[in-house]
């Protein structure tokens, strides 16, 4: 697969009129990983060489449905309402697993500590295991979908307090 500059500037344009936080394709050896940053900017990282351009581009974007909101799996750790709690949401359409196998114990559980960086869950998507990783450090204070549930694009996975 091979991307032209003029593909690439569109694709990077749909993204940021939208709410996606990453995307990541994968084709052979290519791998294209677009991520905005807190501060709304776009990252790009690519197993190619990547040439950027400042020309404007028009694009249609299409709008992706807000997910369904989902009762609690596991029960909160007690979070004074003072905390911001970070929200880890799905980058994509999927099944969630919480374990890297069926037979293996889950990557976290409630109360448990993270670092950033650290895989929290798997969503597989079109046969390929996305390991999902958590954006900040801190401890789980609810982990929101069951095992082997099927997700949507923005639900919210796992929550956590960076205190």
């Amino acid at each position: 697969m091979e991307f032209n500059l003029d593909q690439l500037r569109e694709l990077i344009a749909i993204l940021n009129q939208t709410d996606i936080s990453e995307l990541t394709l994968e084709s052979g050896d290519l791998r294209l990983n677009i991520r905005k940053s807190e501060t709304k900017s776009v990252i790009v990282e690519s197993t190619a060489p990547v040439v950027t351009t400042s020309q404007p581009i028009s694009a249609t974007v299409a709008t992706v449905p807000a997910a369904a909101s989902t009762p609690p799996v596991s029960s909160p750790l007690e979070a004074s309402p003072a905390r911001k709690l970070i929200d880890i949401t799905s980058p994509m359409v999927g099944t969630f697993y919480s374990a890297p196998a069926p037979d293996e114990p889950p990557f976290v559980e409630v109360g448990d500590r993270v670092s950033k960086g650290q895989t929290v869950c798997i969503i597989e998507a079109m046969k390929l295991m996305n390991e999902i990783e958590s954006e900040a450090s801190g401890r789980i204070v609810e982990i929101l979908v069951d095992n082997a549930q099927p997700i949507e694009y923005g639900q919210l996975l796992m929550r956590v307090d960076p205190s």
